[in-house]
């Protein structure tokens, strides 16, 4: 573990982000250039002496979880974050198989929408990031650990838990979409990937997801219209919007009403309510 650079590397990088650029208010009487050590430790959900630490070259090593918290709320290109695990002492992340870091333009898009559901998922149905209406819609995913995370998993595994954010209509279209949605990036990863491991479980777990899967249904779009169950405002139409990373292993889904629509008020309602009645599903 090289402390030296891991802190001057932490340093530069944080007085190189202004609040602005992670959706953070400027504030009255900043003195210091970029984002204060609070404000990382907000973004990356840990505390201000452990920041502290790192920048002042004290401390014990980082565990990669705490690596992988500190890139994404600095927003570091996936060749930061390579050098930032190394000079920690640890390998880079396999980029063939790491599915948790963020990529950075996404992330700077997310920032700035606040008045609707938004979030970031893998390219296997997993929330990375939600802005809080769309914790209030689904559910705040970082409750939820290993497949789990996976709409896809969910899906099939606990039809009972979240086909409910769905009306029965449309459950026959949603379950080939998740199939084709793997199936495409079974395609691009491999059958030895995450990918292959999930394709696998679920075809043992789900005669439904056996069958769909031996379809060969391929598909990466995402439907623009759709309408999603809320258990306290009820039928929402939405339209979903899909921003695709170069490589499509992430995309930020965006979700809007027309304005001054019954539905945008359900939605805006969304705020008020919070995640309180809503369970911990990955939905999108």
């Amino acid at each position: 573990m090289d402390r030296e650079a891991l802190a001057g590397f932490l340093v530069a990088r944080r007085e190189a982000i202004s609040p602005a650029d992670v959706g953070l208010p400027a504030g009255a009487r900043r003195r210091t250039p970029g984002l204060r050590r609070e404000e990382v430790a907000q973004l990356a959900t840990m505390s201000v002496d452990y920041v502290t630490r790192l920048e002042q070259r004290r401390g014990p090593q980082p565990s990669t979880a705490m690596l992988a918290a500190l890139a994404r709320a600095l927003r570091l290109t996936a060749d930061e974050r390579d050098y930032l695990f190394r000079v920690a002492g640890h390998s880079a992340p396999d980029r063939a198989t790491v599915h948790s870091h963020v990529a950075p333009g996404l992330l700077r898009v997310l920032d700035r929408i606040q008045d609707v559901p938004a979030m970031i998922i893998s390219n296997l149905a997993e929330p990375l990031v939600q802005n809080e209406p769309a914790r209030a819609l689904f559910g705040d995913a970082s409750l939820l650990e290993g497949w789990e995370r996976s709409a896809i998993f969910q899906w099939f595994a606990h039809p009972e838990n979240c086909r409910g954010m769905y009306p029965p209509s449309d459950h026959a279209r949603q379950s080939r979409a998740q199939v084709a949605t793997l199936r495409a990036a079974y395609g691009a990863m491999g059958p030895r990937s995450r990918a292959g491991e999930l394709a696998r479980l679920l075809q043992a777990r789900s005669e439904e997801f056996a069958q769909l899967w031996d379809a060969q249904i391929v598909a990466r779009r995402f439907e623009d219209h759709k309408v999603v169950v809320h258990p306290e405002v009820g039928e929402i139409e939405v339209d979903c919007q899909a921003l695709f990373t170069e490589d499509e292993t992430q995309v930020l889904l965006v979700l809007t009403a027309p304005p001054h629509t019954e539905d945008a008020s359900k939605l805006e309602l969304l705020a008020v309510l919070g995640t309180q009645a809503t369970p911990a599903t990955p939905g999108r």
